[in-house]
């Protein structure tokens, strides 16, 4: 029986529900957050670990049979997510633990991470649409109440608009779902791609594949229905904008992957044709919007909106370099975004304030914080040795193998600007004087804070990451490769789930 691909979803589930249970107790929350996260972790490291020597690992949950019943799916790139989401949740928690206030903690921000989690970790790993449906609804329902916890004003601006566009692109996933029934009289992933393939109205096809590339296009903050994004993530808890920013849009990007790789590849030219101009004004606009901020987090917020463009990017060209890069892209980036808003919230805590205007001196007094800031930086813009070098290099070269020039000069200009959004910041933040005005005692203070430690530790260790899978890639770059060749070869997905050979 293979449990380990239903441990990722149940181990968040069952914090969140012991968190309730020890409401009273944010002593013991606090202890339940890092222990569930890194029970979390090491699940989805075994769940890896299978997928490497097995393939694919399949749950069928109460013995119902494919396509009956409900599955529970890993193939390489949904155990790598896993594993990221193991990875970002016990970071978070960590950081959690110096900077969570107590009234947010009071409200519930505990048990809600752990269903944030439990959201993810069940998108990545479901076998049918519906479900994939009900585990969006479960993140939009925890993600929407840790955006409101602190009931600030601008918070709650930028909740109407996060939920409002979510609630849309959920009726349209809805209706999407409704209509695939209606044409194949399944919901199975791996059903509906033989099926599919022998429905005579191609025209309704692709009509349907529209709508899920809509909906999951407003949720991975794809043009043109990206605003909602930089409109909100700046607003909470810097905890939850890093959570946010590493993992929610992801699941948009990955549930794209999965549709159209697997079930929407029958008029490739049609489908991902519009995958690349999105693509490519997805890479435009964002760092267009970053490069006219000057709010830290604002500027983050843009660029997710930018990152999320190249991932699109392989996807669309749909080559076995192209997935690959687009799949190393997606891990790589993202830890250094996670980490980039991790240390904004560390130079909010030494000057009080993401106005870059009203922030100086870090690298002065904290050398150390300011090269922890240029390894994810740097590496977001894809400077090498880094991770990111990596990254964009092979889907850029992917375009130029496939001659889609428009999309090459869009990646490189937009990595060009990214690195002037990334020395603006550095300029603002890092380089010159604190300014007159701003109080900059704890920034200049030798005494010991006892919550920086848990801070620095995950801001530390995932600078560490930006750099391994940049000086050593192969690791990352072949599991990334076959997690790529399964993606173009979805007959293994197909028998591995269903039992049968398509």
């Amino acid at each position: 029986m293979s449990t380990e691909v239903a441990l990722p979803v149940f181990i968040p589930l069952l914090a969140g529900v012991l968190s309730l249970m020890l409401w009273r107790s944010r002593k013991w929350q606090r202890r339940l957050a890092i222990l569930g996260t890194g029970l979390l972790l090491a699940s989805t490291l075994w769940l890896l670990s299978s997928t490497l020597d097995q393939g694919f690992v399949v749950l069928q949950l109460g013995g119902w049979a494919a396509p009956f019943g409900i599955t529970l799916v890993a193939d390489l790139l949904s155990a790598v997510m896993a594993v990221i989401t193991g990875l970002i949740g016990f970071a978070i928690a960590l950081y959690s633990l110096g900077t969570i206030p107590d009234r947010h903690e009071k409200f519930g921000y505990y048990p809600l991470m752990h269903l944030l989690l439990a959201g993810v970790a069940g998108s990545f790993l479901t076998g049918d649409i519906f479900n994939l449906f009900v585990w969006f609804e479960v993140m939009l329902l925890a993600s929407f109440a840790l955006l409101t916890l602190g009931g600030e004003r601008a918070q709650m601006e930028g909740a109407i608009k996060y939920v409002t566009l979510n609630l849309f692109s959920s009726a349209l996933f809805l209706s999407a779902i409704g209509l695939t029934y209606g044409l194949t009289g399944t919901l199975n992933m791996a059903d509906l791609a033989y099926k599919l393939s022998q429905v005579e109205h191609t025209g309704m096809v692709n009509v349907v594949a529209l709508m899920f590339m809509i909906s999951f296009g407003i949720k991975a903050a794809a043009f043109p229905l990206f605003f909602w994004l930089p409109a909100s993530y700046h607003t909470p808890q810097v905890a939850v904008s890093a959570l946010f920013a590493g993992l929610l849009t992801k699941v948009g990007v990955y549930a794209l992957y999965r549709l159209f790789t697997l079930v929407f590849v029958g008029d490739t030219g049609y489908t991902h044709t519009i995958l690349l101009w999105s693509a490519a004004l997805t890479m435009l606009t964002g760092v267009l919007g970053a490069a006219a901020q000057f709010e830290f987090r604002r500027i983050l917020s843009f660029h997710i909106v930018s990152q999320i463009g190249y991932i699109m990017l392989g996807l669309a060209l749909y080559t076995p370099l192209a997935l690959l890069g687009g799949i190393f892209y997606l891990v790589h980036n993202i830890i250094a975004k996670t980490n980039l808003f991790l240390i904004s919230g560390l130079t909010y805590r030494l000057l009080g304030s993401y106005d870059l205007k009203k922030l100086g001196g870090v690298y002065r007094e904290r050398p150390g914080i300011a090269i922890l800031f240029l390894v994810s930086a740097l590496g977001l813009a894809g400077i090498p040795p880094l991770s990111g070098f990596f990254a964009k290099f092979l889907v850029i070269k992917a375009a130029v193998e496939v001659e889609a020039w428009v999309a090459v000069v869009v990646a490189l200009s937009v990595s060009f600007m990214t690195l002037y959004s990334m020395i603006k910041i550095w300029a603002q933040v890092f380089w010159k004087p604190v300014p007159e005005d701003v109080d900059a005692t704890r920034l200049r203070s030798k005494e010991r804070d006892p919550g920086m430690v848990w801070l620095l530790t995950p801001i530390i260790g995932l600078a560490a990451l930006v750099v391994l899978f940049g000086v050593w890639a192969e690791p990352l770059y072949q599991v990334s490769s076959d997690a790529a060749a399964q993606l173009l070869n979805p007959a293994g997905y197909i028998e591995a789930v269903l039992g049968v050979t398509p």
